[in-house]
């Protein structure tokens, strides 16, 4: 299954999250709960596959994320729900629609929770 097309627009984070750094603990109790959220919404092969297109892209995919993949609206919608509710991406409203974007700083924390395992 190949990636189709999709509607793309900028999807720039907040300069400021980008330029300070993430001194919080990669151990203990609350970074073993951040961890496991993390992986919860990754729990699923539509998610990881989600995740994979908007890192890919480097912008905001509006709407078409549902021709990617074989799976229905309401499925892909709650695939993005429980994305966002992560914090794992974000989703802007753009015109009719939502566009969703990778959340640079979440994916760079987990990264680092991941890497201290």
């Amino acid at each position: 299954m190949g990636l189709k097309t999709v509607e793309a627009v900028s999807c720039e984070p907040p300069a400021v999250a980008e330029e300070v750094p993430d001194t919080r603990p990669v151990e203990g109790a609350e970074a073993d709960e951040e961890l496991a959220t993390f992986a919860k919404a990754l729990g699923h092969p539509a998610r990881v596959q989600i995740i994979r297109m908007l890192v890919r892209r480097q912008v905001c995919v509006c709407g078409d994320i549902v021709d990617v993949l074989p799976l229905a609206q309401s499925t892909v919608s709650q695939h993005l729900k429980v994305l966002k509710d992560s914090g794992l991406i974000r989703g802007e409203i753009s015109g009719p629609r939502t566009c969703y974007c990778i959340e640079p700083r979440a994916l760079r924390r987990l990264k680092a929770l991941m890497g201290s395992l």
